[in-house]
């Protein structure tokens, strides 16, 4: 059996203002690929399929071309919604599609109704775990607690059950549970050879689950679950499954062997710039550990963040490879260069974000604006050159200088002038 692990598609996102729909077609194209390339029985799809809750019609129209590719592959695809998704809209039509091969896992009811597929030697059950907003699911799951780790610890009790009742066995403490130790394909544990009052069909369970687990690690364009460090999960919660599928973090990585984030298909934050995008090939043969493969997925527009003064910028050799990337700038120079995004652009074209930090300090940049006024309140000429540079982050020129010198002498004339009637 072969699975493709894939989250976080978030169709329908921009990206610092520009719209990704054209980079989000590619990406769904190379998965139709990859499943056609690599053989893939089933697609899951763990979670954040839209941006937002109300997605625009040619992101819905760009999700229905993609599951009808998937099928037309040869593919099922295995669907959970996640924190940015709704959940009724996502699970609309949910029984009717199963029948194309495209089953929707969306709300508490469907958690513990698996996804049977029957391998020629063993079956392997895939549960859906939707986003469980612990207010909401919190007692119709029964849950033992607020917060997250109670509700999808009562959540997974009820995958157990089921799984149970279909003659898989969850490994006994020290068991390999059919990962790692050689001598767990005679085990009794539901993942090698039947055991005493087990199915003559062996099970497998794979888990599908939109969280944040212990010892992932976030980047900047993830919605919080929850304030502060209230919404992470134990990993070991799936410790007794064969293989858990997360989503929810965009970067790929793995909490436990056997518990994994694929990451998202394509970059959604300069913080992403130097993540790995990949796709998760997991293999479940009968008798022998999972097998977890990445496969490497290189965004269609690289992200680059480049930092040094606008003249290294705009003449340093060693950047000509972000010429064609989105850019995020940092500008160092002592004073703000004027037009730095105009010049910048005439480079870098994708260039999206641009930053102002100073390497050298300004001579009075431990005062604040206030103190600065009232130490140059004796001289009008220099109040007013310190107000310009603090509205602009960057001195007069020449020309301004001269202008403002003759308004504040004018100034001056009038009131001894005021002065003298």
């Amino acid at each position: 059996m072969r699975l493709l692990h894939t989250s976080d598609w978030h169709l329908g996102r921009t990206f610092h203002g520009s719209s990704l729909l054209a980079e989000q077609e590619m990406a769904m194209e190379r998965i139709v690929e990859t499943i056609v390339e690599q053989g893939v029985d089933t697609v899951l799809v763990a979670g954040d399929v839209y941006d937002r809750a109300l997605p625009a019609v040619d992101v819905v129209a760009l999700f229905n071309r993609t599951l009808e590719r998937i099928v037309a592959a040869g593919a099922r695809v295995i669907v959970t919604s996640g924190n940015h998704d709704s959940a009724v809209r996502l699970g609309f039509g949910g029984k009717l599609m199963e029948r194309a091969g495209v089953h929707l896992r969306t709300s508490v009811e469907t958690i513990d109704r698996p996804v049977a597929l029957p391998g020629p030697h063993e079956d392997v059950l895939v549960y859906g775990l939707p986003y469980l907003e612990p207010r909401l699911v919190g007692e119709a799951l029964g849950a033992d607690g607020a917060g997250h780790p109670p509700v999808v610890r009562a959540a997974l009790d009820r995958v157990k059950a089921d799984a149970a009742s279909r003659g898989w066995v969850p490994p006994a403490v020290g068991d390999a549970g059919g990962r790692s130790l050689p001598d767990a394909v005679a085990s009794p544990s539901g993942r090698g050879l039947p055991g005493p009052g087990e199915s003559a069909r062996p099970v497998r369970v794979v888990v599908m689950a939109h969280v944040f687990a212990a010892g992932g690690e976030g980047s900047e364009s993830e919605r919080p679950l929850a304030v502060g460090e209230l919404d992470r999960v134990p990993a070991t919660l799936f410790a007794d499954f064969d293989y858990t599928a997360l989503g929810h973090l965009h970067g790929p990585q793995a909490p436990l062997p056997h518990v994994r984030y694929s990451g998202s298909p394509l970059p959604y934050s300069f913080s992403e710039a130097e993540q790995r995008k990949v796709g998760l090939l997991v293999d479940l043969e009968p008798g022998e550990a999972v097998r977890v493969t990445e496969l490497a997925w290189e965004p269609p527009r690289a992200l680059a963040r480049l930092r040094g003064t606008l003249d290294a910028l705009l003449t340093d050799p060693a950047h000509a490879g972000a010429e064609s990337a989105w850019c995020q700038l940092t500008v160092t120079d002592a004073r703000r260069p004027e037009r730095p995004m105009e010049r910048l652009r005439e480079r870098f074209p994708h260039a999206l974000v641009l930053r102002w930090e100073p390497d050298a300090e300004r001579e009075d940049a431990a005062l604040g604006y206030r103190d600065r006024v009232r130490r140059d309140a004796a001289d009008p000429a220099l109040v007013a050159r310190g107000f310009v540079d603090h509205v602009r982050q960057r001195p007069v020129d020449a020309e301004e200088d001269a202008l403002l010198a003759e308004l504040v002498q004018a100034a001056a004339a009038g009131r001894t002038e005021e002065s003298a009637r």
